[in-house]
């Protein structure tokens, strides 16, 4: 049985209500930082709105990135397939005239055909057939994803396989999937950088915030690949992974 109080400490430090995708209990606080990206989603987003009648941000989470973006255009739909991040969004996003629509299927979204001008996505699953069906003629698509490897490092020391659902997700396949759809490719770009974890209570924060990285993950079942961790962390000062990110822009 493991005794080490400072451990045992962070471990149980789970009080706090994660909501929408705000991870600033560990970022604010530099518990966790991520290496800058050789792009800015949101240089690249806003020239584009400015031009948009009709827009719509995919998986909005709470809402947070999609507020940041203002002013906004004169129509605005964001989508949410979590449920727990849908009240979430609404008090953020209704006030600034946004509707908030929940969905859930990829495939199937309850919105009109060929509306938008611009659809944007960050780390949201989507069906390239249904962009295309309510992107507007001339439309454009802009989409930051989480590559399939991202973040691997976690998975090798928690002795668990990378999610075999994602795990062969990259620009190359995103990219040729686009085009099989009709879509031209006007940008993309790929990055491996770095991620770190300073604490072993922000690691445990994130699995349980991205459920997907390790499926079924709680503390009681990782406990001894948890605490090697966290003696890497009092020896390094960090444990380091690599995350996988990559940017695509298509126009139809």
């Amino acid at each position: 049985m493991i005794k080490d109080a400072e451990f045992l400490n962070f471990i149980q430090d789970l009080d706090h209500h994660f909501t929408g995708w705000d991870f600033s209990r560990i970022t604010a606080s530099g518990r966790m930082q991520s290496h800058a990206l050789p792009w800015s989603l949101g240089s690249v987003v806003v020239p584009l709105l400015r031009n948009a009648a009709t827009m719509l941000d995919m998986g909005t989470g709470g809402g947070e990135f999609l507020s940041s973006l203002q002013p906004l255009p004169k129509t605005v739909y964001a989508t949410e397939g979590y449920k727990p991040n849908v009240q979430v969004a609404k008090q953020r996003l209704e006030p600034l005239g946004v509707n908030v629509v929940y969905f859930e299927e990829d495939t199937s979204l309850p919105l009109m055909d060929h509306y938008f001008d611009l659809i944007i996505n960050q780390h949201e699953s989507y069906s390239a057939a249904e962009v295309k069906r309510i992107l507007s003629d001339r439309g454009v698509f802009v989409t930051q994803q989480s590559g399939g490897t991202d973040c691997y490092g976690i998975n090798e020391s928690l002795g668990v396989p990378l999610n075999e659902e994602f795990a062969h997700w990259n620009l190359a396949i995103a990219a040729q999937e686009l085009q099989d759809h009709g879509f031209k490719v006007t940008f993309s770009r790929e990055d491996f950088s770095p991620q770190r974890f300073y604490d072993i209570g922000a690691l445990v924060y994130y699995l349980i915030a991205i459920p997907w990285q390790v499926p079924d993950f709680t503390v009681e079942r990782f406990i001894e690949p948890l605490y090697h961790i966290h003696q890497m962390i009092r020896t390094e000062g960090y444990f380091e992974v690599q995350q996988h990110r990559f940017i695509l822009i298509g126009e139809v």
